[in-house]
C-alpha cells in the first residue's frame, strides 16, 4: 500500500519527534468514512500503547458503524499552536496517521492506560471505575500503517 509523500518535505518532522507528539498529545481527530460516502470526523481522547492508538467508545454509534463498514481511518494530533498575527502565520506541530481500525473488547490494561494518561486518581478508584464500565465499553484499536509529522512555520 502506497501513501503520498509530504509535499513540503522541508517541514517534515523527524520520526522520533512525530512519535513524541503522538505520545504527548491530548486529543486526536479521528476521520472515518460514512456509509453515504461522506467523511465523519470527531475529537477523541486516546492513548498510544503497544505501538497502536486506542480510544474508548460506546458500544454503538456513528463512528462504530463507520469503522465496522470501512476499517480505513485517519487520525490527526496537533500541539504547540501559536498564532503570529503580525506575520499572518501560525506555528504548530502536527501529525497525521493512516491506519486500520477495529472495534475490540475493552481490556483492563488499555482502560488503565487511558485513565493514567487523563486522570490523576488512585489505582483503587481506577480499578472500581474499570470494573463498573468494562462490560459497557468498547475500545477502538488503530494499527498504524503510515504516519508523518509536520512543523508549521
Amino acid at each position: 500500500m502506497m501513501f503520498r509523500p509530504m509535499r513540503r518535505i522541508d517541514k517534515q518532522m523527524s520520526d522520533s519527534d512525530t512519535l513524541a507528539l503522538l505520545k504527548r498529545g491530548q486529543e486526536g481527530i479521528l476521520g472515518t468514512i460514512s456509509e453515504n460516502g461522506y467523511p465523519y470526523t470527531l475529537v477523541v481522547n486516546y492513548v498510544y500503547y503497544n505501538n497502536k492508538v486506542y480510544f474508548h467508545s460506546a458500544l454503538e454509534g456513528h463512528k462504530i458503524d463507520n469503522i465496522r463498514s470501512n476499517d480505513k481511518v485517519s487520525f490527526t494530533v496537533y500541539d504547540n499552536v501559536e498564532v503570529v498575527g503580525e506575520e499572518l502565520n501560525t506555528y504548530y506541530q502536527s501529525l497525521t496517521l493512516f491506519g486500520k481500525a477495529k472495534v475490540i473488547d475493552a481490556t483492563y490494561d488499555i482502560l488503565m492506560a487511558l485513565i493514567k494518561k487523563y486522570a490523576n486518581i488512585p489505582d483503587n478508584i481506577a480499578n472500581e471505575m474499570i470494573q463498573k464500565e468494562i462490560a459497557i465499553t468498547a475500545v477502538v484499536e488503530i494499527e498504524i500503517m503510515h504516519m508523518t509529522g509536520k512543523i508549521g512555520k
